[in-house]
């Protein structure tokens, strides 16, 4: 039987055939079948006949796993192509001021991680040396999601090629003299480096993921040429336990993403011991990924195993290694011949009589140290398939030690990752093994010296000239900043001059503006709608026929409301991200669109808008990566407030957001009542993030579902709306029951949906109790604090400033009350900045379903409630008698 036409290699080929002519048959039989029935009742009689197998207890792997093997045999891998004896002189002096630079800052105490760069040494500079596209080639370059425990040999690589100084070394972990290293990859600590902050381990497999899309998204769309640009994310096999690291692999594999490559260190362990102690973390992913739909490479072991797969006529040792589990395998690593003669050969007579021609040292370095991720030509052979690889992702699954070439006391020892320092003598020994012309005279203070071979010499003219090839240092993180012009104000308009009669919520308020600047001939193109399955619950259906919900496939089918007005149009160049429900998909693709002015050299104005409850709440570790990553754009709480969509019950009930949003140091938070405040607001948001001098920061605003007349906005505060707060009315502007001159005074305060009810009860205090109290927006209670502590800040530095807040409130007679639809914490925020006396209401504790009424009667933020403390805060002073609180409670039925 002659093989298939264009039959590829296959972990197949290096598995022992007792007896082609049989196998030969079987094939024959297939193919019989497949004749003379069909090609699926071939499929199914093979489905069937290891659905027997299995259920007969016969070793045979499941059917979304291969064999414990290489993927690709030594056999077929393709020929290296670089100077092997030359990498490994580079990739040694790496690996020796990777582990210098740990071991020299644990002095301070500052600790490091040493292992993880140990174990992956290769699987990096073999990609760095023959993959990797830089930033000064054509195109954007590759986006590599760096291990975060790997960064001691990714600062020791630019170390050689003299992007980092010795100093700078010395430094690590110690940034806050200016000149020191951070722990981790961090673009907001060392943004001509790093692009991808990668340690709040799980986000960044996610996160490559959605970065690969979108960077289809910009080609689909014609914003940019991405079809150069390739997406790696190393990654950790314990890693792979964090549930965002497998959260999107279906939407990889569904989009056919094969511009991205996950290259997963399969080491076998993770903090504290084994990845998978009694079972195989290996086939586990590779039958997820599988299963996801990911093409999958393995490569396991070294070339020293070649003899031995030779040898195994019987399949005897393949079956062995798909048996032993993971902490057995670490365990052979750190045993003798002996114990591996005993443990691993030693439980059938097949394998003892494998292991009986075996010498002691081929044993040795097939358990100790021979494994295919260590060996370039081996991660040459898995880099060049993945990414000849097309309509699918990759999954490279490399096995190697963790701690490799540090020494007995390092290798695959349980503890390794929390080990921060080697001993001279292990330096030393390290030396030897490497090769490092380092002299024991280098030692001479007890301290472990860096390694350099001179900036004009062959290992670095090497490294330059291929880094030259593949487009300039990597990583590397450069921008080129673009201004966009700011909008047309026709956009704006509507907003500022209010909605006469007609009632609109503060959402759609917001949409509408969008969708006005998505029409701008200059920036509307830039604007990327991000939404997690609820486009409809916010009113942008509207959006949908003409922006596009994005889908690489385009429309397939006929929609079933075709022949509406607001049909569901998808789109190969669809504006829209339309994610399903999943709020750290949606921020994933939000944090991609924030950075493409970094990524891509093209800024993008997304804006993701979703419940408000499940933003902060349920994804603010992502809010700090996209802090740290230097993002830009509006994040959209909707239906915000705990008593605005109470219908939904506690879970849906938001009080609590703005309090997490304001420990983000990178987010403005505003949480505007009006529409013309959210006109002001994205309008300054515009230019200060887009502008001629962009800020690195981005805009959490609140809307709410609740139809209100929007008014038109009133003159001069413009700055009151930015800098957080301003007076909208007094009481002498109301029109009726205007309390007289010599009135008790207090100042009512609010934000958002809020300013409704203090409206209310301004009039209220005015009618019932003579009581006369103007109305403050406080569109941010944290830009008002931010103001703040940054006078104090100054005052330290002997500046004397005053806060806004207090300038704004200066001479103001009364106490200040001060209401929102949030927990008090955040009105409380700015308290102790208000000379006056002040108090707050808000929304503290669990939501419940109820009417807004009921909801706010039962928090104590309703109108009425609102006048009962402000007669309390009065009456403490002594301006009205005490007698009035029970009488107000009594009147309002509180």
């Amino acid at each position: 039987m002659s093989d298939p036409v264009g039959k590829l290699p296959s972990e197949l080929d290096q598995l022992p055939d007792r007896d082609t002519e049989e196998t030969a048959e079987w094939a024959a039989s297939l193919d019989a079948v497949a004749k003379a029935a069909g090609t699926r009742r071939a499929e199914y009689l093979l489905r069937r006949t290891l659905q027997h197998a299995e259920a007969a207890g016969l070793a045979l792997p499941k059917l979304l796993e291969t064999d414990y093997v290489n993927t690709i045999p030594t056999s077929a891998e393709p020929e290296f192509p670089g100077d092997e004896a030359m990498e490994a002189k580079i990739t040694a002096w790496n690996r020796w001021n990777a582990a210098a630079m740990v071991t020299r800052g644990s002095k301070y105490g500052v600790g490091g991680h040493i292992a993880t760069f140990a174990s992956a040494a290769w699987l990096y500079e073999t990609g760095f040396q023959h993959f990797f596209r830089g930033k000064e080639a054509d195109g954007s370059g590759d986006q590599l999601y760096i291990q975060g425990h790997a960064s001691p040999g990714i600062y020791a690589r630019a170390f050689l090629d003299g992007r980092v100084s010795e100093q700078q070394l010395d430094n690590f972990r110690q940034e806050s003299g200016g000149n020191g290293l951070p722990s981790y990859p961090h673009p907001r600590r060392l943004p001509w480096l790093w692009e991808f902050p990668t340690v709040s381990m799980g986000l960044g497999p996610l996160s490559a993921i959605y970065q690969a899309r979108f960077n289809r998204y910009l080609q689909n769309r014609n914003i940019k040429d991405t079809s150069n640009s390739h997406v790696w994310a190393f990654l950790g096999d314990g890693e792979m336990d964090e549930p965002e690291s497998t959260a999107a692999l279906a939407l990889a594999s569904r989009e056919q993403l094969d511009n991205l490559t996950f290259v997963i260190n399969c080491n076998l362990q993770r903090l504290d011991g084994p990845v998978r102690a009694n079972f195989r973390v290996v086939q586990e992913l590779e039958a997820q990924f599988r299963g996801a739909g990911w093409n999958v490479i393995k490569s396991l072991w070294g070339s020293a195993w070649d003899e031995l797969f030779q040898l195994d006529t019987t399949g005897a040792l393949v079956r062995r290694l798909r048996e032993v589990p993971d902490a057995q395998f670490q365990t052979y690593a750190t045993r003798d011949v002996a114990y591996i003669r005993q443990h691993f050969f030693g439980v059938n007579a097949e394998l003892v009589q494998l292991a009986g021609v075996l010498s002691d040292a081929k044993i040795a370095e097939c358990f100790h140290s021979s494994r295919g991720g260590h060996e370039p030509r081996k991660v040459y052979a898995a880099y060049k398939a993945a990414l000849e690889h097309k309509g699918a992702p990759t999954v490279i699954l490399a096995q190697t030690v963790k701690g490799y070439t540090l020494g007995a006391g390092f290798e695959s020892k349980n503890a390794n990752h929390q080990m921060k320092k080697l001993t001279i003598d292990e330096f030393k020994d390290m030396r030897d093994l490497l090769g490092l012309p380092i002299p024991d005279s280098a030692f001479a203070d007890g301290q472990v010296p860096y390694g350099h071979p001179g900036a004009n010499s062959p290992e670095v003219q090497y490294l330059n000239e291929r880094r030259a090839a593949l487009g300039g240092p990597a990583p590397a993180r450069k921008v080129h900043h673009v201004a966009l012009p700011a909008p047309a104000e026709r956009s704006f308009a509507p907003l500022i001059k209010g909605s006469g009669k007609q009632e609109m919520a503060t959402t759609m308020a917001f949409v509408r503006l969008v969708k006005d600047l998505m029409r701008d001939k200059e920036t509307g193109k830039r604007w990327v709608p991000i939404v997690p399955d609820e486009a409809r619950t916010f009113g942008m259906e509207s959006l949908f026929p003409s922006a596009g919900i994005y889908s690489p496939l385009g429309q397939t089918y006929e929609p079933v409301d075709r022949d509406q007005l607001m049909y569901y149009k998808e789109a190969k160049d669809g504006q829209i991200l339309n994610e399903g429900i999943t709020e750290a998909g949606a921020m994933a693709d939000f944090i991609a669109a924030c950075t493409s002015y970094a990524t891509h050299g093209e800024p993008m104005i997304p804006f993701y808008i979703f419940y408000s409850m499940f933003g902060w709440q349920r994804t603010a570790d992502q809010m700090w990566q996209l802090a740290d990553q230097l993002g830009k754009g509006f994040i959209v709480g909707a239906t915000a407030g705990r008593t605005t969509l109470t219908g939904e019950g506690l879970q849906h009930a938001d009080g609590h957001s703005h309090l997490i949003a304001s420990t983000n140091p990178a987010s403005l938070n505003y949480d505007p009542a009006f529409a013309y405040e959210i006109a002001v607001i994205v309008k300054d948001g515009l230019r200060r993030m887009y502008g001629e001098k962009p800020e690195d920061v981005f805009y959490y605003l609140t809307v709410y579902n609740e139809p209100k007349v929007q008014p038109a906005m009133p003159e001069g505060v413009e700055e009151g709306i930015l800098k957080g707060l301003y007076r909208f009315n007094t009481a002498a502007d109301l029109a009726e029951a205007a309390p007289a001159a010599d009135a008790p005074k207090v100042q009512l305060m609010a934000s958002g949906t809020a300013i409704h009810w203090v409206l209310e009860a301004q009039k209220l205090l005015a009618a019932d109790w003579n009581v006369a109290a103007d109305v403050w927006s406080a569109t941010s209670w944290g830009e008002l604090r931010r103001d703040a502590l940054e006078c104090d800040e100054a005052l330290l530095r002997g500046e004397v400033r005053t806060p806004y807040v207090t300038r704004a409130l200066e001479g103001v007679a009364g106490p200040v009350l001060a209401v929102s639809d949030w927990m008090r914490q955040v009105p409380d925020q700015i308290s102790q900045w208000v000379e006056q006396d002040y108090t707050s209401l808000g929304t503290d504790g669990f939501g419940l379903s109820d009417t807004r009424e009921g909801a706010r009667r039962h928090f104590g933020v309703d109108a009425q409630s609102i006048v009962v403390a402000a007669l309390a805060q009065l009456a403490r002073r002594g301006e009205v008698p005490a007698s009035s609180i029970k009488e107000a409670r009594e009147r309002y039925g509180l």
